[in-house]
């Protein structure tokens, strides 16, 4: 029997090493040193990378993926029939890339790849180069892989491109060989349609010879300024090299993606941030806009600021806002945007756009499968800050957001967030979901766990998670440990379905000294209440209903000198729920549901009671 339990003690054991073994968390690394020369004449390129590439994983890996993002400006292309078929195609894009000619085309080709000094076999596969290693590389292996490659740049601009409609010449975005990440769930070489992105963190060193006329901006920070100027050092102290080109001489640590842009006409200049980064601003002096961008730099100084002491601390050196591109689109240490704006929209879309350095660039989920944590989590941070910053903007307000989440559910075109980004059957589902109702998920978070929880949960989660490519569930997991509370059921029914809300005030019985409000669920997900009781003699006061499923209430807060008083709870299953309060009738005026508007409530026009003037013994029923 000793003998017996020992043995079985000892397999427990080795299985428990195993399965914690799997449970631990890992990630790749790719540390990428790039040349790239562009051709203004042509706008065609070549360039060399080598990756020093580790396989932090478990597993042997026998293949490899690249992204080649501009094959996708050509006719025929996945995101070409993508845009002319859907119903509602970006208005960017439309049937554009089908009329492209050759010359206008987009593309990237790898010539020649090797592994540890040996060449590899290989099918350019649309927007994915697909590697066949003759040898597998190990786990925690680390390879040397050297790349030829060559490309065009498209006159389509769809976040990279040339020659956009504000007349910046360059913006590459998504302009090199780009390894594919793999992670706990495998490879992920999603073809490129012009939505989400992911990639492994590493280094960066990129020199970029072009044309010395042109002005680059990117990701990063410039070794070499000493030969470069242009805003950079003062051009007394310039010492360019002779000849036709320059070439600019890029690092950055631990990004994930590399972005630039280059045109002859930029304006460069900079702002320190105390205890932050020094911001890089590049844009064309153009006489109306141009003074909005130097107007907007003590606001966007500001945002900044706000955005590391509320989501977490920037842990960069610096970070470069570029006009180019198509709009705005992100980038490690840097954004791409359109800059013919005034004042109240170029702070909006560089502040979202910063925003993005948090949960794309730092947190980086796996935008393609969340794009909700993305672009919604974002939306919630960029809103707050914009808020702070403009008068006549209320603090905590995401009334936009839940706007656009209630009308895609009224039209009955809502898909579930937890579609994949590429797969929404219209663009409109997908960016409501994404933007709307994954701002909508953090706000109702709030309005669950208590805004002090809730703050102290959404720094939990980057100091925790930052550079680890968190998912839903590791976020999650914070916000239960951070408010004590179980919040599975939120996720379920927010995010992998798409179940709606509706309270309804149901009756009113009026007592002597007492009176019993009746509450009604008409929507088919559940959610804690607050109800708010006004009297006639303008009392308030608040109840907070604590939802059975959440196993504890969210912290009691003050409200107008009086704490929250927490009632019993209500069970998921029960349609209805009886609360009594301790007002007679004749001394009541409202009663309200949700008075701060927290709830995604599909119909408030029955969250609120107004009671006639009446004897404390009635019965109001609806």
């Amino acid at each position: 029997m000793v003998i017996m339990i020992k043995y079985f003690t000892l397999i427990f054991l080795f299985v428990g090493i195993e399965f914690s073994g799997i449970a631990q968390y890992w990630q790749q690394s790719a540390d990428y040193k790039i040349h790239i020369q562009l051709n203004d004449k042509t706008h065609q390129f070549s360039g060399t990378s080598s990756i020093t590439y580790t396989n932090n994983s478990p597993d042997d890996l026998n293949q490899l993926f690249f992204h080649l993002y501009f094959n996708a400006f050509q006719p025929l292309s996945s995101m070409d029939v993508r845009s002319r078929l859907i119903a509602d195609p970006d208005p960017r894009v439309g049937d554009r890339i089908s009329k492209l000619k050759p010359e206008e085309y987009g593309h990237q080709h790898v010539k020649k790849l090797k592994v540890n000094g040996k060449e590899q076999r290989f099918l350019e596969n649309e927007t994915i180069l697909e590697v066949s290693l003759d040898k597998p590389i190990g786990k925690g292996q680390k390879v040397i892989i050297d790349l030829e490659f060559e490309g065009q740049v498209p006159a389509q601009v769809r976040r990279s491109g040339r020659n956009s409609t504000e007349g910046i010449d360059y913006s590459m975005t998504q302009w090199y060989p780009k390894l594919c990440e793999y992670d706990q769930d495998g490879w992920h070489p999603n073809p490129y349609i012009g939505r989400e992105f992911y990639g492994v963190w590493g280094n960066f060193e990129v020199n970029i010879t072009m044309d010395k006329k042109y002005i680059i901006g990117g990701t990063g920070v410039l070794q070499n300024p000493q030969e470069i100027g242009y805003g950079y050092i003062d051009e007394a102290k310039v010492k360019r090299p002779s000849g036709n080109t320059l070439t600019w001489k890029f690092k950055a640590e631990k990004v994930h993606d590399f972005a630039w842009a280059a045109d002859p006409d930029y304006v460069h200049t900079t702002a320190q941030i105390e205890n932050g980064p020094l911001l890089h601003f590049f844009f064309q002096n153009d006489p109306i806009y141009g003074k909005v961008w130097n107007e907007s730099v003590d606001l966007v100084k500001k945002g900044f600021q706000f955005l590391s002491e509320n989501f977490g601390k920037y842990p960069y050196s610096q970070y470069t806002i570029i006009q180019g591109g198509d709009g705005g689109m992100e980038y490690p240490m840097a954004t791409l945007i359109t800059g013919n704006r005034k004042q109240p929209s170029l702070v909006g879309v560089i502040l979202h756009e910063a925003a993005h350095s948090w949960y794309q660039g730092i947190l980086a989920t796996n935008e393609s499968l969340y794009p909700w944590m993305d672009e919604g989590f974002t939306s919630f941070a960029s809103s707050e800050a914009f808020n702070r910053l403009f008068a006549g903007r209320i603090p905590g307000d995401h009334s936009d957001a839940y706007s656009g989440y209630l009308s895609i559910v009224k039209e009955g075109k809502e898909e579930a967030l937890s579609t994949h980004a590429d797969h929404y059957i219209t663009n409109y589902a997908y960016g409501t979901a994404s933007y709307s109702k994954g701002e909508v998920f953090l706000a109702q978070l709030r309005y669950i766990m208590g805004k002090e929880n809730f703050d102290k949960g959404m720094l939990a989660y980057y100091d925790q998670w930052k550079f680890k490519h968190p998912t839903d569930k590791n976020f999650i997991a914070v916000m239960e440990k951070q408010s004590g509370l179980v919040l599975d059921w939120y996720y379920e029914y927010f995010v992998l379905s798409t179940k709606t809300i509706d309270y309804k005030i149901k009756a009113l019985y009026g007592q002597e000294n007492k009176s019993t409000v009746v509450l009604e669920k008409v929507g088919l997900m559940p959610m804690p209440l607050d109800v708010e009781i006004v009297l006639k003699n303008g009392d308030r006061y608040m109840y907070s209903i604590p939802l059975e499923l959440m196993r504890g209430s969210k912290a009691k807060e003050d409200y107008n000198g009086k704490a929250w008083e927490v009632k019993e709870d209500w069970r998921w299953v029960d349609p209805f729920y009886e609360m009594e309060i301790p007002f007679s009738a004749d001394k009541i005026d409202s009663i309200v549901i949700d008075p701060f508007e927290g709830l995604a409530d599909t119909d408030r026009d029955n969250n609120t009671l107004a009671v006639p003037a009446t004897p404390y013994n009635f019965i109001i029923e609806r």
